[in-house]
């Protein structure tokens, strides 16, 4: 649906974009993900219309974009600020787009009453803007955005302003959306557990470029480098000498871990002999009395935070640079390991990710 090809976007000297290259499926949820100024924000502006490409080009479906302007693009987007008219009531704030396209009056009011049932806001239609909550207000911009039938609905952090609980409900809420009408979605967020939670696939952005490309499982468990991993979550890195590269397979000697093997990632790139290898706080499992495992290290609880459902610890493992990060559901007695305690601590092999040093 959307073709991005070698697209860089240049201010002076300064390059908010660099060489972007990007697909994008027809009836994909995708996300662009990112920190603050990586460039996110001006790849969906360039997509939209309201900023061009320094060099490079743009196709939606099938149709370059070049020179077409926003309002003329198979295109809508739902600003951070939701945008809503305060002196127009909900239907008249959903149905302004259609003023232009000189509907009759009742195709025109068909079309406004199916956005609200689309977004939940049946029977909300006399209500006016400011008597409507921070989730009101962003449905009816959804709705004045899915009232024009877009081929592409462009999404810029629209759930940033609404309390955690919630964010979270409208989360499950954009996807179902999503998924009923059946049309291309681009999210763009900073926020790494609404694009794991909500997207098809995830583009991660540093920098103004585009570091990984993939679906939310392998982002999270297989991050190209040592930057994706630091963003998408918790991560433990342990530095390795690589003694062994045989096909599919890494060997490495660690100070903590000793000798491993693991799987070597298809976006590894080896660079001399050093490697980093990385796993997931969630990947350890403390053992418990008589337990055993063939991979597992001792090391002693330095720090223990209570999260509800979850323990974090924080484990010194003699030979590491940095304590383990690890985390344990409460069910089995993690809250009550004191600080100061030994603990043995498994890991499977295929959760060790090697990404180049």
């Amino acid at each position: 649906m959307i073709e991005i090809r070698n697209v860089t976007r240049s201010y002076g000297a300064f390059k908010a974009l660099d060489e972007a290259n990007l697909s994008i499926n027809e009836g994909e949820f995708f996300s662009l993900l990112g920190p603050s100024g990586c460039g996110k924000t001006t790849l969906l502006r360039m997509i939209a219309g309201f900023d061009n490409p320094t060099t490079g080009s743009i196709a939606v479906d099938d149709q370059p974009m070049a020179g077409i302007p926003a309002n003329r693009r198979p295109t809508n987007m739902v600003f951070q600020s939701y945008a809503i008219f305060p002196h127009l009531n909900v239907e008249q704030n959903v149905g302004y787009g259609l003023k232009r396209l000189k509907l009759e009056a009742g195709e025109e009011r068909r079309r406004v009453e199916e956005a609200l049932a689309q977004v939940s806001l049946t029977g909300l239609g006399k209500r006016g803007a400011t008597e409507l909550s921070g989730g009101q207000r962003q449905r009816v911009a959804l709705a004045r955005a899915l009232v024009m039938r877009p081929k592409v609905l462009l999404l810029d952090e629209p759930l940033s302003a609404l309390d955690k609980k919630l964010r979270e409900q409208m989360q499950v809420e954009l996807r179902r959306l999503q998924q009923a009408v059946g049309i291309t979605f681009v999210l763009v967020t900073h926020d790494q557990y609404e694009a794991l939670a909500m997207s098809d696939r995830i583009a991660v952005m540093f920098g103004g470029r585009i570091a990984q490309v993939a679906s939310p499982k392998e982002i999270y468990q297989r991050p190209v480098n040592r930057q994706v991993a630091d963003f998408l979550g918790g991560m433990n890195f342990v530095r390795g000498e690589i003694i062994e590269e045989n096909g599919a397979s890494l060997t490495l000697d660690t100070l903590g871990f000793g000798r491993v093997s693991t799987e070597k990632p298809t976006a590894f790139v080896r660079n001399g002999g050093a490697a980093t290898l990385g796993i997931r706080p969630e990947r350890l499992r403390v053992l418990w009395d008589d337990e055993t495992s063939q991979f597992q290290v001792t090391g002693t609880v330095v720090e223990r935070h209570y999260f509800g459902e979850i323990t974090h610890l924080v484990v010194e493992i003699p030979g590491l640079e940095k304590p383990l990060s690890v985390t344990e559901t409460n069910d089995f007695g993690a809250d009550d390991i004191p600080v100061g305690s030994a603990v043995r601590l498994a890991y499977d092999p295929e959760a060790l990710v090697a990404m180049a040093d």
